[in-house]
Parts: structure tokens; sequence; C-alpha cells
């Protein structure tokens, strides 16, 4: 018997708690919609009409307006929109200096090789990082973590999400050889529905594999009312 092993005479029950969903589910793609949708279909629309310098402008107001309305409804503004949005206001602000949206479309193209690339390489060393990241939405019991079985499935979600930003790299990359204007509608469009596909492919597919675990218990239902995101 190994330590990854626990003992075959002794059934433990793992009982993993995931509330109520829906209003998560609503966060991230409020999240998605707020940070990669709409600030990207605004500057494809000034770039048709006004120009690139204005649709880049457009952005950083849209960053603004958002902070401002999430400040005047909410008690605390999520750390999670603050870091995307700080990071949208970053590339902008490059692109506006550098005079360039290619700027602006290289540098989450270059974000996605590196997630892959770090998501992989976590995979490959046996070290998956979705271990981790799962723990920050969902509670896992620590005796979940001694079966191989689990362990092999985060590998595998690894692996999964890693090929899907691989994907989206390519994608992005593929499109920018029909201009700047395909580029933009292409990371705003097809690249936020690449993303919300695999983060619904590797839920499911770490759900399905460990529902099929002996002693796993999934318990649904509303439980305390989260802050508001």
């Amino acid at each position: 018997m190994t330590p990854d092993t626990p003992h075959a005479d002794t059934f433990v029950e793992h009982i993993i708690e995931l509330g109520d969903l829906r209003p998560t589910v609503m966060r991230g793609l409020r999240l998605l919609l707020e940070t990669v949708i709409v600030p990207t279909l605004l500057l494809y629309c000034f770039m048709l009409t006004l120009g690139a310098f204005e649709g880049l402008v457009a952005v950083l107001g849209w960053c603004v307006l958002t902070v401002g309305v999430r400040m005047l409804t909410v008690r605390r503004v999520p750390g999670t929109l603050l870091l995307v949005l700080s990071m949208l206001v970053a590339r902008t602000c490059i692109a506006l200096v550098l005079s360039s949206v290619y700027v602006f479309l290289l540098q989450p193209i270059a974000g996605s090789m590196l997630m892959a690339v770090l998501f992989i390489g976590s995979a490959v060393v046996g070290r998956p990082i979705t271990m981790r990241l799962a723990q920050d939405f969902v509670h896992l019991p620590e005796r979940l973590f001694l079966d191989e079985r689990v362990r092999r499935m985060f590998v595998q979600v690894s692996l999964l999400w890693g090929v899907s930003r691989l994907l989206d790299a390519a994608m992005s990359l593929g499109v920018l050889h029909f201009g700047v204007t395909a580029g933009v509608f292409s990371r705003g469009v097809f690249s936020g529905l690449l993303t919300a596909l695999s983060v619904g492919v590797c839920a499911y597919f770490g759900w399905s594999r460990l529902h099929r675990i002996e002693g796993v218990t999934f318990h649904f239902g509303h439980r305390s009312r989260p802050a508001h995101a």
C-alpha cells in the first residue's frame, strides 16, 4: 500500500459542498462580458467608424465606467475585476503609446501561450496547478487528494485547459492574417466563446470523474449568501 492509496478496509465519505452554482456562473459571465467582450467590441466598432485611437480611448473609458458603476452599486469591487481591468488598462495604454492595435492584440496572445506552458508543464511534472486553483472555488477535503484517481483527473484538466489556451493563441494569430479589424473581432467574440466553452468542458470533465469515485458526494443548494461580485 502506498501513501497515495487510502486503506482498503476504510470507507471514507468525502462531501464536496457546491452550494448554489447559479450566482457563481452569473458572476463569471458578467466578468467575461465586462472585461473581454464589451471592450473588444467597442474597439472593433470604433475602428470601423472613427479610428483605432478613438477605439483605444473608448476602452479606457469603459474600464473607468465599469469600476465607477460597481463602486456605486455594490459595497466592494471584486479583486478579480480590478486585476483584470488593471491589466486591460495597461495593455491599452501601451497600445496608445506605441500607436499600434497589434500590440493590444498580441499581449493576450502571449498571455495565452504562457498560460498553456504553465498548465501543460505542471501536468507533465505531476503537480497540476488545477489542484490549487480548484480549492479557490470549491472546498475539497484534503484526504481526497490522496486518491490517485483524483490526482489523475486534475492532471487531465490541466492538459485540457493548456490545450485550449494553445488553440486560443493559434486562432488569434491565424485571424490576424486577415487584418487587425478581424483580429479585434475574433479576440472579443471567438476567444471569449472559446474560454467559456473551455471552462464548461473542464468543469464537467472534473465533476464527471469525481462523481465516479466511491464515497464522493456532492451537495448542491443554497448556502449563506456570498458578498456581491
